[in-house]
């Protein structure tokens, strides 16, 4: 089994959450998402960012306006929609019960050894 492979599909599997989390605080610019990941220490490609903001513009999650730029062309900030934000409500809920289960099940192997609901006495 490859595990770089399966750290990829669980990066991918949140993906879309964390850029919805950075997106519902305000305005974002596409390279500011890219590294604020990055800062976060989640790796993602401008190449994978475009296609997925296009994929939630066109479902209506977000939207966008230009803006001009003093050192180039004008640059395209998106927010969050109404029906992006309910989305994010459900995916954020989502994700705490995930996260909680994993929590749950990983710390599982820090408990003691089973010990007998009714030990005998000598």
């Amino acid at each position: 089994m490859n595990i770089e492979n399966t750290q990829s599909q669980m990066r991918k599997g949140i993906l879309e959450f964390c850029i919805l989390s950075i997106i519902r605080r305000g305005e974002a610019y596409p390279s500011d998402i890219v590294d604020e990941m990055r800062a976060a220490n989640l790796q993602i490609l401008e190449g994978t960012l475009y296609p997925l903001l296009t994929r939630l513009k066109n479902a209506d999650m977000l939207t966008y306006r230009w803006v001009e730029s003093n050192s180039g062309p004008p640059r395209k900030y998106f927010s969050l929609t109404e029906k992006g934000e309910a989305f994010y409500q459900e995916l954020e809920a989502t994700w705490i019960e995930l996260a909680n289960g994993v929590k749950a099940l990983t710390s599982k192997s820090e408990l003691l050894p089973n010990i007998p609901d009714n030990p005998t006495t000598n």
